[in-house]
């Protein structure tokens, strides 16, 4: 940290609160300029402990800014993470789902690849060794929000309010095998991602937006982790999804999204909007 106190339990409350109105506040940043990321992860590391004191239940993580061509929108040039819960991820039955738009604050569509582990990840820039410790991967959307008005942040102001993270929707998955370990690490950083609203093309992406692989975004958050004892390291069992692989889009009730993965062989997801 820069050695500036911040009122860590304070901030934390107040982003509580406009989590759970669904509301928006003004930045940290804009009233505590020396608020900076090491502090922004001490604040989420303070809204967990309320969380888990709460009952709520971490299932894995999202990490979110892994897709560089978006940096300079919204002027955050490193990615982030935060745990997701029990109650934030859905299942997309058969590929389909339908969510509720009500508990978020202007929430944008993220099509997404998500993990689930095996095994803790080494530190490899070998994407076929990291798939070796996954169980399957899946197609999915998260739905980010920013409690910030705008979408006007600074890089601590988003880490802290949750890394953005509002829910995530997880499609069927595909199991890593030995027979397509090898060419799921191909095709990661090269498929197109196809992003569709009521059956428009809204944008398309890369797998090597996201840190130049998917699979390299979970090396890249055992990096992190490994600077900050005060979290669990990443462990078997958990699902993470790694980045939006388009731009972030602006979602409103009665729309309808769908993804498709190309040549990564993952079915793309439905979602409809309440």
């Amino acid at each position: 940290m820069t050695g500036i106190a911040h009122d860590i339990g304070a901030i934390a409350g107040r982003l509580i609160a406009a989590y759970d109105s669904a509301t928006t506040l003004a930045p940290i940043t804009e009233t505590d300029p020396g608020f900076d990321v090491p502090a922004a992860y001490e604040v989420l590391r303070e809204i967990e402990a309320r969380r888990l004191a709460a009952g709520w239940r971490p299932v894995g993580r999202k990490i979110g800014f892994t897709n560089r061509t978006i940096w300079p929108r919204y002027g955050v040039y490193l990615p982030m993470w935060a745990h997701v819960w029990a109650h934030t991820v859905h299942d997309a039955v058969a590929n389909r789902a339908t969510l509720a738009l009500a508990p978020f604050v202007q929430p944008r569509i993220e099509p997404e690849v998500v993990f689930k582990l095996r095994a803790p990840v080494p530190v490899t820039d070998d994407a076929e060794r990291v798939l070796a410790c996954v169980e399957w991967i899946a197609p999915g959307f998260e739905i980010v929000q920013s409690h910030f008005p705008g979408w006007k942040f600074a890089a601590a102001d988003c880490t802290a309010a949750f890394a953005l993270h509002g829910a995530l929707v997880v499609g069927t998955p595909l199991p890593v095998t030995d027979r397509n370990r090898a060419t799921l690490a191909a095709a990661l950083p090269t498929f197109t991602l196809t992003l569709r609203r009521a059956g428009a093309v809204i944008d398309t992406g890369v797998g090597a937006n996201v840190l130049d692989s998917p699979a390299l975004a979970l090396v890249h958050l055992v990096r992190v982790l490994a600077q900050q004892p005060q979290f669990p390291p990443l462990a078997a069992g958990e699902v993470i999804t790694t980045g939006t692989i388009t731009d972030a889009w602006p979602v409103v009730a009665g729309e309808t999204w769908t993804s498709d993965y190309g040549a990564l062989g993952l079915p793309g997801v439905t979602l409809a909007f309440g």
